[in-house]
C-alpha cells in the first residue's frame, strides 16, 4: 500500500515538472536559462540582467495588519474601544456617550497629572518608545533672552510668550533672523494672536466664571446662533500685522502666513490688500496662498459670476507665476463652486478635467464637493440622478487615504443623496466602498458614523422587504450604530408594510434595552399597530404580554427618565390588545384607568368590551360596565343599555338598575 502511494506520488511530481517546463519554455524564450539539459542548451551570451530585488522591509505593524485582513467584523460583538471592560459597555446611545466622554476625560486626566508631574513619570517602560505617553514639555527651559528662547516658546506654542520675547530682542537691539521671525508669524496667524486652549487642564471655577457660564443655561431651549460660534476674528492691527510691519524685506513666506491668518479669521478683504502689497514688490506667492485667496473669494464678492471671475484670474496669476496647483487647490475651487448656484454646475467638471491633465487626482472631498453643488439639500432633484452614479463609478474599489478634512464628508453626502433620491442600488456601493481597504477611517467622528447609519437603515425601512431589513439591523444594532427612536419607527413601519406584526414583542424588549421605553410618540405607535389588526391566538397572546409589559413602563419612571403620560387612544389601544387575547381581566383594570386619569373610552372600544363579556356570560359585569359608562355621560349610554337588555338574562333587580340609568341619561339629554 505504501508503495503504491510513493509511485504515484512521483508519477505526480514528474508530471508536473514537465508541464512546468512546457510552460517556462513558452513564456521565456529569449532567456538565456531555460529548464533543460546541459547538451540542448545553447552557448549564447544572455541578453538580459538577472536583477535582484533589495531586502523587503516591513513595518512593524505588518504581522497585525496581516492578521487583522484574515477576519471580518462580529456583528455580536462590542466596538473595539469597549473591549476594556465589558461589564460597562453601553447599550444605548445616551450610554455610549457617557461611556466615551468617561474614556476621554479619564485620558485627559492622566494626561494633567502627568505633565503637571513629569518627575514622577520619567520610568519608559514603552518598547518601542512612544513619545505620546511620555511627559510634554510645558515649562521653557532656556531663561535668557535669545534667539533659541524664542525658538523654544514657538514650538511649544506660546504666542503671548513668544511675542513679548520678541519685543525684549528688539528692545535690545538684537536682530531676529527672518526665517525665525516667520515662524512666529505662523504661529500667530494659526491660533489668531492668542495661546491656544490648553488641553488636559481642569476647569478653574470662581465668581466671575460662574456668572459667565450659568448665562448659556437660560439659553439652553434655543439653538446656537453664529453670533456664539464664530468667536475668534482678525482683530486691526494685532501683533501679527505689527510685527510683519516690523520687516524690512518680507519674504513670499511672511506675506503667505499674514494672508493665511486673515482668511481664517474672517479679514478676507485685507487679504486680497495684502497680496497686492505681494505683488507690487515683485514676489510670487506660494500654493498655499493661493488656495487661502481661493478660499476667501465667494466672501469678497456678490454675484455668481464675480465670484467665478475671480477665481479664474487667480488661477491665471498661479499659471503666469509657474506655480502648480495641488489637490487642496482643486478641492478649494469645488468648495468654492458651491456658493456660485447654477454656475458650479457647469464649470465643476471642466475644473476636475483640467486638475487631472495636471496629474492631480480627485480624493473623496473632491467628490463629496462635486455631490454637494449637484444636489442641494432639500432642493427638488431633477435631471441631475445621473451624477451620484457617476461618481460611484469613478470611486467604486479604490482605496482612498486621508488627504482633506472634507474627505469625512463624503459617505454622509452620498448617503443623504440616496435617501433622498430613494436609490437603494447605490446606497449598497457606497456602503461597499466603505469596506474596501480602510476606507472606513473615513466615515468621521461618532457624530457622522450615526448620520451615516440612520440614512442607510432608514433607506433600507423604505425600500427592502423585512427580512432584508431585519438581516441588516442585527448586524449593525447595537455592535457599530444606536438607532434612535425615529429611525426605530421606520422599523415599525417596515413591520407593518410587510404584514409581520407578530415581532413586534422582539422589537419592544430592543427598544427598551436601546432606553426608548418612554418615547411617548414611539409607545403610542406601537401600542397602535398591535391593536389594529387581530392575529391568530399564539401571536395575539404574545402581543398581549408585551402590552402588559409596556404597561409597566407607564405605572413607574425608569431609573429617574420622564415617565409616560396616558392617552386616551393609548388606554384604549392597550386595552384592544388585552381584549383581543381574551385577557378580560387585565382589560378590565385597564377600563378603570380612564377615570383615575380623566380619559373617555370610545364607543368602538366599549362595543368590543361587551361582546367580550357576552361570550363569557358574565352579567353583572357587564350592568357594571354600563353603570362606568353613565359616569362619564357619554351618548352611547342608552345604546349600550339597550343591548344589555336584548343580549343578556337580566334578573329584576338588574333590570331596575339599568331603567335607572336610562332614566338619568334622558333626563340629562
Amino acid at each position: 500500500m505504501a508503495s503504491s502511494c510513493s509511485q504515484a506520488l512521483r508519477h505526480h511530481v514528474c508530471k508536473s515538472n514537465r508541464i512546468l517546463r512546457v510552460y517556462l519554455q513558452k513564456s521565456w524564450p529569449n532567456r538565456s536559462f531555460v529548464l533543460s539539459s546541459a547538451a540542448d542548451q545553447p552557448a549564447v551570451s544572455s541578453p538580459e540582467e538577472i536583477v535582484i530585488p533589495r531586502k523587503k522591509t516591513w513595518s512593524k505593524e505588518a504581522v497585525l495588519q496581516a492578521l487583522a485582513s484574515t477576519v471580518n467584523r462580529d456583528p455580536t460583538a462590542s466596538d473595539y474601544r469597549l473591549q476594556d471592560d465589558p461589564y460597562l459597555t453601553p447599550k444605548t446611545s445616551s450610554e455610549f456617550k457617557l461611556f466615551s466622554l468617561s474614556q476621554e476625560s479619564g485620558k485627559n486626566a492622566a494626561k494633567y497629572f502627568i505633565n503637571t508631574y513629569p518627575k514622577y513619570f520619567q520610568k519608559d517602560y514603552a518598547q518601542p518608545h512612544i513619545p505620546c505617553l511620555m511627559p510634554e514639555t510645558l515649562e521653557a527651559q532656556i531663561e535668557e533672552v535669545s534667539e533659541a528662547a524664542l525658538i523654544e516658546r514657538i514650538q511649544m506654542r506660546k504666542v503671548k510668550a513668544a511675542v513679548d520675547l520678541y519685543d525684549q530682542l528688539l528692545q535690545a537691539g538684537t536682530s531676529v533672523s527672518l526665517d525665525v521671525t516667520n515662524q512666529l508669524l505662523d504661529l500667530i496667524c494659526f491660533y489668531g494672536d492668542s495661546d491656544p486652549a490648553q488641553e488636559n487642564v481642569p476647569e478653574q471655577r470662581n465668581e466671575e466664571t460662574e456668572d459667565i457660564q450659568d448665562e448659556p443655561q437660560a439659553k439652553k431651549g434655543r439653538a446656537p446662533k453664529a453670533n456664539d460660534l464664530l468667536k475668534a476674528t482678525w482683530k486691526e492691527n494685532n501683533n501679527a500685522e505689527r510685527i510683519f510691519a516690523l520687516l524690512s524685506e518680507p519674504n513670499p513666506h511672511s506675506y503667505s502666513a499674514l494672508i493665511r491668518g486673515m482668511v481664517k479669521y474672517g479679514a478676507y478683504s485685507k487679504a486680497f490688500s495684502i497680496y497686492t502689497d505681494l505683488l507690487n514688490n515683485r514676489l510670487k506667492a506660494d500654493v498655499h496662498t493661493f488656495n487661502a485667496l481661493i478660499t476667501a473669494a465667494p466672501e469678497v464678492k456678490e454675484k455668481y459670476n464675480e465670484k467665478w471671475e475671480l477665481i479664474v484670474d487667480l488661477l491665471k496669476q498661479m499659471a503666469e507665476q509657474k506655480v502648480k496647483p495641488n489637490l487642496l487647490t482643486l478641492n478649494t475651487v469645488l468648495k468654492a463652486l458651491r456658493r456660485c448656484g447654477t454656475l458650479g454646475k457647469s464649470q465643476a467638471f471642466p475644473v476636475i478635467s483640467e486638475m487631472k491633465a495636471l496629474s492631480i487626482e480627485p480624493s473623496l472631498a473632491s467628490y463629496n464637493h462635486l455631490l454637494a453643488i449637484f444636489y442641494k439639500p432639500g432642493a427638488p432633484i431633477q435631471g441631475q440622478t445621473d451624477i451620484l452614479q457617476e461618481v460611484m463609478n469613478e470611486v467604486s474599489g479604490k482605496s482612498f487615504t486621508p488627504q482633506d478634512p472634507d474627505d469625512a464628508q463624503f459617505f454622509i453626502t452620498a448617503l443623504r443623496i440616496c435617501l433622498d433620491t430613494k436609490d437603494m442600488e447605490q446606497a449598497y456601493r457606497v456602503h461597499e466602498l466603505l469596506g474596501v481597504g480602510e476606507n472606513w477611517r473615513l466615515l468621521g467622528n461618532d457624530f457622522q458614523q450615526n448620520i451615516y447609519h440612520a440614512r442607510f437603515f432608514s433607506l433600507l425601512c423604505m425600500m427592502e422587504n423585512i427580512d432584508v431589513v431585519l438581516k441588516w439591523y442585527r448586524d449593525l444594532v447595537p455592535s457599530v450604530y444606536y438607532p434612535s427612536s425615529n429611525v426605530m419607527r421606520d422599523l415599525l413601519q417596515a413591520l407593518d408594510t410587510d404584514n409581520r406584526l407578530d415581532l413586534i414583542p422582539q422589537i419592544w424588549k430592543d427598544i427598551k434595552q436601546l432606553g426608548h421605553g418612554n418615547r411617548q410618540k414611539l409607545v403610542e405607535e406601537l401600542l397602535t399597530l398591535m391593536a389594529r389588526e387581530k392575529h391568530n391566538q399564539e401571536v395575539q397572546e404574545s402581543l398581549a404580554e408585551c402590552a402588559l409589559d409596556i404597561k409597566k413602563m407607564y405605572d413607574a419612571g425608569d431609573r429617574g427618565k420622564v415617565m409616560l403620560s396616558w392617552t386616551a387612544t393609548s388606554l384604549s389601544d392597550l386595552t384592544s390588545v388585552l381584549l383581543a387575547a381574551q385577557r378580560r381581566q387585565d382589560a378590565w383594570e385597564m377600563l378603570k384607568l380612564f377615570k383615575a386619569h380623566n380619559r373617555v373610552p370610545s364607543e368602538e372600544l366599549l362595543n368590543k368590551f361587551l361582546t367580550c363579556i357576552k361570550d363569557s356570560g358574565d352579567v353583572d359585569q357587564a350592568v357594571e360596565l354600563v353603570q362606568i359608562t353613565a359616569g362619564f355621560c357619554l351618548p352611547e349610554t342608552p345604546k349600550l343599555i339597550q343591548r344589555v337588555q336584548q343580549e343578556f338574562e337580566l334578573s329584576e333587580q338588574q333590570k331596575n338598575i339599568l331603567s335607572d340609568l336610562e332614566l338619568q341619561t334622558f333626563n340629562s339629554d
